[in-house]
């Protein structure tokens, strides 16, 4: 269904930003986590739609978004700047005030745009992370075993992206399947959308480029937060994988009360792709989330 809607390119100094948009009610964004698309929307699309007017995005770097070119600070993909492109997506489609619903990388976006951007964001829900500078800080040897690409993706030079581009569709099932559920939820067309898309020009460095800045220039966005006493104020409410390392590994609900006034959640019985292994629940939690 996601691949029917219009599409709308939006474009924020230099860098092209592809969007879909369909339904109507209140304003809802979605934000797609690693190694995805929009795409990953499709199952809790039509159950949304009958109540929002919904609006996809590909984050830059991925799907047919425009991939910036690497810099020494990986300002370009920093989450203060891809906040910015969410920001200028929601406003060229007339949205000064919305919700968000983000997974994965998408929801570190969310994070920042939130904190960044409060009277955009009116409430928010996340789907499997905790906040990026608690995981830095309390990582230990079982995060760092399922989440070895956090540490492989963010070495310099050019061996993490040539891994990447040298067979992407390897990439993709490779992180992909390698999770709870392996690929089982992900339906032969999605899949390969995905698998597209990782192997467009550039996307082995954005992606690393990405990585690398949740590893220096976010975590100090982070650090200057919490030093000058910043917390979200919007409500949120997070939702985990029962079987996912970050609820093995981290104190979710815990972590994001530190960094948030008014904190819901609970675990899901599935693994970290909860918007497709368990679409009803999560848009059915969604909906009830965002109706207040």
């Amino acid at each position: 269904m996601w691949g029917q809607l219009p599409v709308q390119r939006v474009e924020r100094d230099g860098v092209f930003l592809h969007t879909r948009a369909g339904g109507s009610g209140p304003p809802l964004l979605l934000l797609h986590g690693h190694p995805q698309t929009m795409a990953m929307w499709h199952k809790v699309l039509p159950i949304l739609m009958a109540e929002h007017h919904v609006v996809l995005m590909d984050l830059r770097g991925y799907g047919d978004s425009s991939r910036p070119p690497a810099d020494p600070g990986h300002v370009h993909h920093s989450k203060r700047e891809m906040a910015l492109d969410a920001l200028a997506v929601m406003n060229a489609h007339g949205h000064t005030q919305f919700d968000v619903l983000a997974h994965d990388r998408g929801a570190r976006v969310a994070h920042r745009l939130a904190a960044d951007h409060p009277r955009s964001v009116r409430r928010m829900m996340l789907l499997d992370i905790a906040p990026t500078l608690a995981m830095y800080e309390n990582t230990t040897e079982a995060f760092a075993r399922a989440y070895w690409h956090w540490f492989a993706l963010i070495q310099p030079g050019c061996l993490p992206p040539a891994l990447i581009d040298s067979d992407p569709v390897r990439y993709v099932r490779s992180v992909m399947g390698g999770r709870h559920a392996g690929l089982t939820p992900f339906t032969p067309e999605v899949l390969a959308e995905y698998e597209r898309c990782a192997a467009l020009a550039g996307t082995g460095t954005s992606i690393c480029e990405d990585y690398r800045a949740s590893a220096s220039i976010d975590l100090a966005h982070d650090r200057a937060d919490r030093l000058a006493g910043r917390r979200l104020l919007q409500p949120l409410r997070v939702l985990w994988g029962l079987h996912g390392a970050v609820g093995r590994c981290f104190d979710v609900l815990g972590l994001w009360r530190e960094r948030a006034a008014d904190v819901t959640g609970e675990a899901l019985d599935c693994g970290h792709y909860l918007a497709e292994e368990l679409p009803h629940q999560v848009a059915d939690q969604a909906l009830q989330f965002f109706r207040h």
